[in-house]
């Protein structure tokens, strides 16, 4: 338990940090805007509510309620006849730099307790509005006509939230760190929206209570704000501060560009206590334990607590934590002889995600759903994941359960600092030992919007034989200049205790530069990790190499053809060795795209691959490869038709030659619309592969069955077969989120395999979950 001590420790300092910055906030905040650089035009002065200066930066203020809005996204209460809107929105795409063609008027209101948005989205052409989507959270709002809010309420210009809208009053929240880099989708908190549509287009109203947001202890706050409007049927997109084509689609989350809210006085004493209980019953089947058994009954309880050390430092507490109704993972048809990623899911480790990040390493897990569109090409990082909480409570074995475990994160003035203790059981049948898993995090911000950072994490058992623990510890830092050009690095390095193992090369490092805008883009890296680093409580995808990375972009934007919005060339080059500089992997691609002013996209890969296999790997079921050296190439295809289409998806065909042989794939990811509240979400992947050593196919098909009886109540159904190992699974899942933060679900799900005859029962779970959600 040392580990738990020293995160004891590592609390008081913290809470010491906590009680400095709420000084040294008092002194720099007082009833003014003293001491504080506003990155824009001075605040307007009343009754005027905007500001703009010659760079087109935005000031907005704020506005005191008497009493709260009626929250019916109707826009009928009085302030909205007596407080002027804030429009003028300027296009991103399809025409930078202009005023949006479909005009948007926000408000920005406070009272005791809560901040409220406004917002009368006027459309000429209402009737061809995509508007088809209610689930919480899912990838698929964006994909419907919608109108986000960023808030960035440490002024710090590079972290935030993301809060998203429809017409139909979808959720969708988002806890955003390093403007981008990382992003947690998955992360939730307590607020409300409602939208109504009229002749002209649809209005909405967003209420965002203080206690559902992190900011700085002093009653006059100065945040970042940027409103985004995207018009689906016509593929335009805008902001009130503009925001430049370069960014693209993540401009979104560019703080550093983002405008100014001043006016908001909130309360010093926010986010005090929030504890929500749960209770759970299960009836399971197993056929496939160590000891059968069948409909075993079962009954639990446990508890999560949050208490604000700080305004802007939050201590969780967990007790008996349960997982049952998360959604299982959807499964990935793997023909390398590399880990495949999966993201978190679980809500305990979701929020403050982005502290733990390190070494500029992307994460945008969760959302559910396809994405229409082709991406920006590029190999899949190999980049190790020094934290991965999914390792905690999952194991090869089984499910761990955790009995208890606490963490902290937050800011302490320029200090971001995340720490994490976790217990778990251990499963006494599969011989695997109780464990306590520790992290601590710390960055440093310096300069404009670069940091530097320690990390490191310890696990009190270890997944390598013959050995009794691990840790690991690094240093980081990533550098933003301007606003396009990135520098990220790290050092770590591993330590797996052991008497009886030889350990040499337990380090890993990572130097990259990036520089991204709208008609060029670069990127080099140079990756190193060690033959024997062990980062036990992250993610490895690969191990022992040297990784060196090449990739150039040019995508101009052809005025003169008026169905091309833009055209992107790119190549890539990726050589990869073993530490000792055995050449086992060189990839050259080219890529060239076509993104359309009707949202569609068309694109060709042409790859060039050399692959040498260092010992034998069975790529399929008695398939075996034998060790050599392997150069194959290989053409794709793919098409995305954009969500205004009747049945948009992405659509694909791979043909080439493949480890001595050849191989064809076809995939389909999709959506079809029933209505605005039924729908079907089908995914095909079929791989038909020839080799010397044996022909095989690889086949994975999957569709989800959604309707929602409203934003916060939905039925989903989930089937998913994998002819890799013969099974297939299925569930059903019904959430419905009686009240904000509380939640009532009922999951079924089973597993059958040996699909050559009658499916047999694997396993089977029904279970019924009851959350409550008490703020203090």
């Amino acid at each position: 338990m040392r580990p738990f001590f020293s995160l004891l420790a590592l609390l008081g300092l913290s809470l010491a940090a906590g009680a400095d910055e709420r000084q040294s906030n008092g002194d720099d905040l007082g009833d003014d805007l003293g001491g504080v650089e506003i990155f824009g035009p001075a605040p307007p002065m009343p009754p005027s509510v905007v500001s703009r200066d010659a760079q087109g930066r935005v000031t907005m203020r704020a506005i005191r309620l008497g009493e709260p809005l009626d929250l019916d996204g109707r826009l009928d209460d009085a302030v909205y006849d007596r407080v002027p809107a804030v429009s003028d929105f300027i296009q991103q795409e399809p025409l930078e730099g202009q005023l949006a063609s479909e005009q948007t008027e926000v408000w920005v209101f406070f009272d005791d307790d809560t901040l409220y948005v406004g917002a009368r989205c006027w459309d000429s052409q209402p009737e061809r509005m995509v508007v088809n989507e209610m689930r919480r959270d899912h990838a698929n709002i964006y994909q419907n006509e919608n109108f986000t809010v960023l808030l960035d309420t440490f002024y710090d210009r590079r972290n935030g939230y993301y809060f998203q809208t429809n017409p139909l009053g979808a959720l969708r929240d988002q806890a955003v760190s390093d403007e981008g880099q990382v992003i947690n989708r998955d992360w939730n908190t307590v607020w409300n929206t409602r939208a109504a549509l009229f002749e002209g287009g649809y209005t909405l109203e967003m209420a965002i209570p203080f206690k559902s947001l992190r900011y700085k202890a002093t009653r006059d706050q100065i945040w970042g704000i940027n409103f985004r409007r995207m018009v689906r049927w016509k593929n335009e997109i805008s902001y009130l501060a503009p925001i430049p084509a370069a960014y693209g689609q993540p401009g979104v989350y560019r703080f550093s560009v983002a405008g100014t809210l001043v006016g908001v006085q909130a309360p010093e004493s926010s986010r005090n206590i929030e504890i929500k209980p749960y209770a759970i019953s299960t009836v399971t089947t197993d056929n496939n334990a160590e000891v059968p058994f069948r409909n075993d009954l079962d009954a639990n309880a446990g508890f999560d607590l949050k208490y604000g050390l700080t305004q802007s430092l939050i201590a969780d507490f967990t007790y008996n934590t349960d997982f049952a109704q998360v959604e299982e993972d959807q499964q990935q048809v793997n023909l390398t002889r590399f880990s495949l990623f999966f993201p978190e899911k679980r809500e305990f480790f979701l929020e403050g995600q982005g502290i733990f990040s390190f070494g500029g390493v992307r994460q945008r897990g969760g959302g559910g759903g396809f994405r229409p569109g082709l991406g920006r090409g590029g190999a899949n990082s190999l980049t190790p994941i020094l934290f991965f909480s999914r390792r905690i409570g999952l194991v090869p074995e089984g499910i761990d359960p955790i009995r208890a475990g606490g963490r902290v994160t937050g800011r302490a003035g320029k200090y971001r600092l995340g720490m994490l203790e976790i217990r778990t059981e251990g499963i006494d049948e599969a011989g695997f030992d109780p464990t306590n898993f520790s992290v601590i995090r710390v960055r440093r911000d310096v300069l404009g919007r670069s940091d530097i950072g320690v990390i490191a994490t310890h696990r009190s058992t270890s997944l390598t034989e013959e050995a009794t623990s691990n840790l690991v510890a690094g240093v980081d830092a990533n550098f933003a200049f301007y606003q396009n050009i990135r520098f990220n690095t790290y050092y770590a390095v591993s330590r797996t205790s052991s008497d009886r193992l030889s350990l040499n090369d337990e380090s890993s490092y990572m130097t990259r530069f990036e520089f991204e805008e709208d008609r060029y883009g670069l990127r080099v890296e140079h990756l190193k990790v060690g033959r024997d680093f062990k980062p036990e409580l992250g993610f490895l995808r690969r191990e022992n190499f040297r990784r060196s990375f090449v990739q150039v972009r040019f995508s101009p934007r052809p005025h003169s053809i008026d169905a091309i919005r833009r055209i992107v060339f790119q190549a890539d080059f990726d050589y990869i060795t073993d530490t000792e500089g055995r050449l086992e992997t060189k990839i050259v691609k080219g890529t060239f795209r076509l993104e359309l002013e009707s949202g569609d996209q068309a694109r060709v890969d042409v790859t060039d691959n050399f692959e040498f296999l260092p010992e034998e790997f069975e790529i399929a079921t008695d398939v075996l490869l034998p060790v050599a050296e392997y150069d194959f190439r290989d053409v794709l295809f793919s098409y995305a038709f954009g969500p205004q289409r009747v049945v948009p998806g992405v659509f694909t065909y791979r043909r080439g030659s493949f480890f001595g042989g050849d191989r064809d794939e076809i995939t389909y990811n999709g959506r079809i619309e029933i209505s605005p509240q039924f729908s079907l979400e089908p995914r095909v992947s079929l791989n038909f592969v020839r080799l010397p050593e044996g022909d095989f196919n690889a086949r994975l098909f999957s569709i989800r069955v959604n309707y929602s009886f409203s934003p916060r109540s939905f039925l989903s159904s989930f089937i998913q077969y994998n002819s890799s190992s013969d099974a297939i699974s299925s569930s059903v899942r019904l959430r419905w989120e009686y009240e904000p933060g509380s939640d009532f679900f009922v999951v079924y799900s089973e597993g059958r395999e040996d699909l050559s005859g009658m499916p047999a029962l694997a396993n089977r779970t029904f279970a019924v979950k009851f959350t409550k959600l008490f703020r203090f």
